[in-house]
């Protein structure tokens, strides 16, 4: 991989003269990635020790439910902000404080007291989370341009797989080492020396870059202001903050929490003000372009969009997968956390091997490979679905069930870098944060409605039937999500072969 460089559009932010050159590319990427993987290794890693805390604590099932959904709410409300935050302030700033605030919270949760504790600790775990992850998709944005764009995101790509899919195996590898209260401690305990590691690297190897043009410095207070003239946290746009932030939770908490006509009046409230928030951006965008804190323009770019959609349904139905697999192994079929764990490491292999290669070919196959990858997910689901059925049949086994997860695996290697460099392809580093947080929230909102859908149908179909029905069926459940994912991936291909075109 080529040295990280300012790309075009954020000359602005290049360093003066004199100054050091940027750091080498793998060292700006192994900062930014080892973060990223203790983030996301903690969505999965903590499903497998939720038993240990249940009898560690005497946390009641509100308590676990917290536990996990905690996370993903702060998780989700603090992206597009800190995304913003990061494109104004600077990306290496608040990226060491959300590595600082993620490693003390993860320290927090490891020594919790009560129940109470742990929830609380978690949400700052999802704040820490949230205010990291949008300024990893705005430093790549602004220091890598063409094909080494696309290794550097194919690389995001492969922790992110290799993180979701190892961590049940992780966790149940130190639960049956060191005992179930030691046990779901340290899940939580090993974040600190890997974000311990991640501030280091990150302080000496990050280059000091400006947030992105969109701002500016003023020579007699170095105070960073947007091209209305609003310092400080008015540059911010905290009304459309509160807006956003307000329904996010509003969106989430039914899939999360509410289920019954609470639920779906919260759900109706947040999609109101979700409108209204789209409204006031609009209206600020129109006084001031910069204004903003995020500029519904950005939705005018058919690769943004249209790839930002194919992710957000790709995460519509697949999270849900490593839920009902570690129900159904351990539930329904009587094993360990350890063996759960185990199963799901055939798609972490395939993610940790491709993702990076596809992430070279992202420029010349991108398209092509994105409608390639979603329907291989159709595929692997419907291999799963045949996987339990057959055991249902008393003739099958977890090999099978971990041959249709490796399958996946490569889906998922062909999807996501793919999908994340072409939804970016059009940005302007200026707006990349912002840009990417959007992403990132829309990935967590189906995210919620996925899992919260799919679990639903195996929990009723278990409950009628058995484990074996309830995996199939919920296996043809995340199918026909797929589905979706392939037209949307079909239509952005025919939108990126006539742009070319048009070009010309």
């Amino acid at each position: 991989m080529t040295s990280a460089s300012p790309t075009p559009d954020d000359a602005g932010s290049a360093a003066p003269d004199g100054a050091p050159p940027d750091p080498p590319a793998r060292r700006v990427m192994v900062a930014l990635l080892t973060p990223l993987f203790a983030a996301l290794m903690s969505i999965s890693i903590v499903n497998v020790a939720l038993p240990a805390i249940e009898s560690g604590l005497g946390a009641g099932s509100s308590d676990l439910q917290w536990v996990l959904s905690g996370y993903a709410l702060a998780f989700g409300v603090v992206l597009v902000p800190a995304g913003r935050a990061g494109d104004l302030w600077g990306r290496r700033r608040f990226f060491l404080l959300g590595v600082a605030v993620f490693g003390l919270a993860s320290l927090m949760s490891a020594l919790a007291p009560t129940p109470m504790v742990l929830n609380i600790a978690r949400v700052l775990m999802g704040v820490g989370a949230g205010l990291l992850t949008p300024q990893i998709i705005g430093m790549i944005q602004q220091l890598f341009r063409g094909s080494a764009r696309g290794r550097a995101y194919g690389l995001m790509s492969t922790v992110i797989g290799v993180a979701v899919a190892a961590g049940p195996a992780i966790g149940g590898l130190i639960i049956d080492v060191v005992g179930d209260d030691l046990g779901w401690r340290t899940t939580f305990l090993i974040n600190v020396p890997l974000t311990l590691l991640a501030f280091v690297l990150a302080f000496l190897w990050l280059p000091r870059t400006r947030g992105g043009a969109v701002t500016g410095t003023s020579s007699s207070t170095g105070t960073r202001t947007g091209s209305g003239g609003r310092r400080g946290l008015a540059a911010l746009d905290p009304l459309g903050v509160a807006l956003l932030s307000a329904a996010v939770v509003l969106v989430m908490l039914p899939f999360i929490q509410f289920r019954s006509g609470t639920g779906a009046f919260l759900g109706a409230a947040g999609l109101a003000l979700m409108t209204v928030w789209a409204f006031w951006e609009r209206r600020l965008g129109r006084l001031d372009a910069e204004a903003p804190m995020v500029n519904l323009a950005l939705f005018t770019r058919p690769s943004y969009t249209l790839n930002t959609l194919v992710l957000s349904l790709y995460f519509l139905g697949m999270p849900a997968v490593w839920a009902v697999v570690a129900v159904y192994v351990q539930q329904g079929l009587g094993h360990g956390a350890l063996v759960a764990g185990v199963v799901t490491l055939p798609s972490a292999v395939m993610v940790m091997l491709l993702s990076t290669a596809v992430g070279r070919r992202v420029e010349t196959s991108g398209p092509r490979m994105l409608v390639v990858g979603t329907v291989i997910a159709v595929l692997s689901m419907l291999a799963l679905a045949g996987a339990t059925a057959l055991m249902g049949a008393g003739s099958g086994s977890l090999w099978l069930v971990g041959a249709a997860l490796a399958l996946n695996g490569l889906s998922q290697a062909l999807i996501i870098p793919s999908a994340q460099t072409l939804s970016m392809q059009d940005v302007p580093a200026r707006m990349a944060g912002a840009a990417g947080g959007v992403a990132q929230t829309s990935q967590r909102l189906f995210t919620a409605v996925g899992i919260a859908l799919v679990t639903g149908v195996y929990f009723s179909i278990a409950a009628a039937v058995d484990h074996h029905a309830a995996v199939l069926v919920a296996s043809l459940a995340i199918a026909a999500c797929m589905l979706s994912a392939v037209l949307a991936a079909v239509l952005a291909a025919r939108r990126a072969r006539r742009a070319p075109a048009a070009a010309s």
